[in-house]
């Protein structure tokens, strides 16, 4: 499980996060929501190591990660599919999905059988460039990537930007999947209250670089969302 215990997180002088605490437990999807520049992808790369917090701590699995370094929290099970995907053109989709292997031990080092049956189109295009497929498949290979890692916990920004619906929906089913595995927690940050709504079992919503709204699924109140996604 991941406890994120009242975080603060600063660009320069900038604040981008202000006492942030959420939960995030095995075999569940936690959604974070918010419009644009609210401090989502900053929670993330926080989570992720991938800029120090000022404040507050970070716990996966009863283990404190707050000052490991982004390598140290690979290892310990943490992998973020971040925003725009960020795969290497230059190398193969089989390439790509390797780089995972760099936080594994060597008897690991294997792509796992899900990749290629949540997403088959990865195996057909092993030797394709990752630069030359579409803005939907290089967002699958983002997560095959990812889930290569073998992870506790899968960090998903905007999973669905950009995307055509018929993938949004691969990737829908694919986080259900996941979830239901009860191997791993999920964090899923978007925009979309529809497919959030779908695949959370407790939604958050941040504004500010703060949380103004956090519920769980049964006790959800929509219009509260709505208008804490409105602030």
């Amino acid at each position: 499980m991941l406890d994120v215990n009242a975080i603060n997180l600063h660009y320069g002088a900038a604040q981008a996060l202000r006492g942030i605490s959420l939960k995030a437990e095995v075999g569940k999807v936690t959604c974070v929501l918010g419009r644009n520049g609210v401090g989502k992808t900053s929670l993330l790369r926080a989570i992720a190591g991938q800029h120090a917090v000022s404040a507050g701590s970070i716990v996966l699995d009863g283990k404190n990660i707050t000052h490991l370094r982004t390598v140290a929290r690979a290892r310990s099970g943490v992998a973020l599919v971040p925003q725009g995907r960020e795969i290497f053109p230059l190398l193969t989709v089989e390439e790509n999905l390797e780089t995972g292997f760099a936080s594994l031990p060597r008897d690991r080092r294997k792509v796992p059988d899900d990749v290629f049956s949540l997403f088959p189109v990865l195996r057909s295009m092993l030797k394709r460039r990752g630069g030359d497929l579409s803005g939907g498949q290089q967002q699958q290979l983002a997560i095959g990537r990812a889930l290569t890692m073998r992870p506790k916990l899968l960090l998903l920004d905007e999973p669905t930007e950009g995307i055509q619906p018929s993938i949004i929906k691969d990737i829908g089913r694919a986080i259900g999947y996941l979830r239901g595995l009860g191997e791993m927690a999920i964090v899923l940050v978007e925009q979309y209250l529809d497919f959030a709504q779908e695949l959370a079992d407790h939604l958050v919503v941040m504004d500010r670089g703060s949380i103004v709204y956090a519920s769980d699924k049964a006790n959800l109140d929509e219009g509260a969302v709505k208008r804490a996604l409105a602030i």
